[in-house]
């Protein structure tokens, strides 16, 4: 059954499902993935009550009322309303999302010109959900982004007069994203560097995962309009408080040494842990190992590419070049949470990793790893360094690990 948009027409979300044809059974599955997703990281508990389970959220849910949604995009590549539009396999979210972008969303929307800005003048005038994709451009007066001959930072202080909740979606909207890695000639910065007066709740990443999208956006609805808990970085705990690392299939390979090398050696053709091309797991907060990415097909790490730590802030300045491998810094313990740490300094983010590193012996272990015919990776930011082929035969411990080492 393929859903046809036709606006709200009955009282409450439950009842426009049903009259669209959803079955209540697809739209309890759906509220049971939301509950998965609020339950995940401990933040549930951290708050000191048990789970939502997935009847109570979609009592919630389906019990509001039409909410007025205005969805801006100011200086972005619209990627994370794709990623938004690719939120699930079932066709309740393009329910939900079509009922909750009715009133402005200039990208999706078929009203343009006069007929856009009147809808958005209008939503702004009453309460509403405020989501931002895109940074907002300060230098010039703001000449580089405008709408309607307004600047973007016009438009968004405008919506978020009267906005309830404020919502940044994707890394433009967070921090400023490429646009704003030095040097920064438009001036770009995140939503919470102009709304000071209203908490915002930051959903980041290039762009976020389309479910945590949707469940931020479901939160907000099913929690009475209450935001969830965030972590030093205003990122929602249910979707922000592990890293990539703690649950990454390739962890087991960090702990035992075995890292690839080059892009096609045979550790990258085993599966090998990517730390030594520059993965930035080790220092980023984010649940792509959990949910991947268009319809839980593939991630970046499961797709054999290093994760690049899209998720914390100045990740373009802080993580380049990308194929380099993290510092290591020791100084903090392994076990230091979303919460406590935020993004801070690149040593702090990245402390745990030499402490984890030392205690598995991952140093002890380079001599062991597979690296026979691998070269200087030049282009990746490794033309420093020099390799050497193991000249003695290899030991027992050696057969799993291909017999070759870095030298000093």
């Amino acid at each position: 059954m393929t859903y046809q948009p036709e606006g709200w027409r009955e009282p409450t979300l439950a009842e426009n499902l049903a009259r669209a044809g959803v079955e209540r059974r697809d739209f309890l599955k759906f509220c049971g993935g939301l509950a998965a997703i609020f339950a995940m990281g401990g933040a549930a508990s951290a708050a000191g009550a048990p789970p939502a389970t997935a009847e109570e959220i979609a009592g919630k849910l389906g019990a509001v009322t039409k909410p007025n949604v205005v969805w801006l995009q100011l200086q972005e590549c619209t990627g994370c309303m794709e990623s938004t539009l690719r939120s699930g396999g079932t066709t309740i979210e393009e329910v939900v999302l079509s009922l909750l972008s009715v009133n402005y969303n200039e990208l999706v929307m078929a009203a343009s010109g006069e007929a856009a800005n009147k809808a958005l003048d209008e939503t702004n005038a009453k309460d509403h959900l405020l989501v931002v994709n895109g940074s907002v451009p300060l230098n010039e007066n703001g000449v580089y982004c405008t709408i309607g001959g307004k600047s973007a930072e016009q438009v968004l202080r405008e919506s978020a007069q009267h906005a309830t909740a404020i919502l940044a979606v994707g890394a433009c909207a967070v921090w400023g994203s490429v646009q704003a890695s030095k040097p920064n000639p438009t001036g770009a910065v995140g939503v919470d560097q102009i709304i000071k007066d209203k908490p915002v709740i930051n959903v980041s990443g290039c762009p976020p995962i389309g479910e945590v999208i949707t469940a931020t956006v479901a939160y907000v609805l099913s929690h009475d309009g209450a935001l969830p808990k965030t972590d030093a970085e205003g990122r929602p705990l249910f979707a922000y408080d592990q890293r990539i690392h703690d649950s990454c299939p390739r962890r087991p390979h960090f702990d035992a040494g075995q890292y690839v090398r080059t892009f096609d050696d045979a550790g990258a053709r085993s599966g090998w842990c990517l730390y030594e091309v520059g993965c930035k797991g080790p220092s980023t907060f984010s649940p792509c190992p959990v949910f991947q990415w268009n319809l839980h097909t593939s991630w970046p790490i499961g797709a054999g590419h290093p994760c690049l730590g899209c998720t914390e802030k100045q990740f373009f300045d802080r993580f380049t070049p990308f194929y380099q491998v993290l510092p290591d810094v020791t100084g903090l313990g392994i076990e230091s949470t979303a919460e406590k740490i935020g993004w801070g300094l690149v040593g702090a983010t990245v402390a745990g990793v030499g402490v984890h590193a030392g205690l598995t012996g991952v140093r002890h272990a380079a001599a062991r790893r597979s690296a026979a015919d691998a070269g200087p990776m030049q282009a990746f930011g490794d033309s420093e360094r020099e390799w050497r082929s193991e000249s003695s035969s290899p030991g027992p411990d050696d057969a799993a690990t291909d017999g070759s080492e870095k030298a000093e």
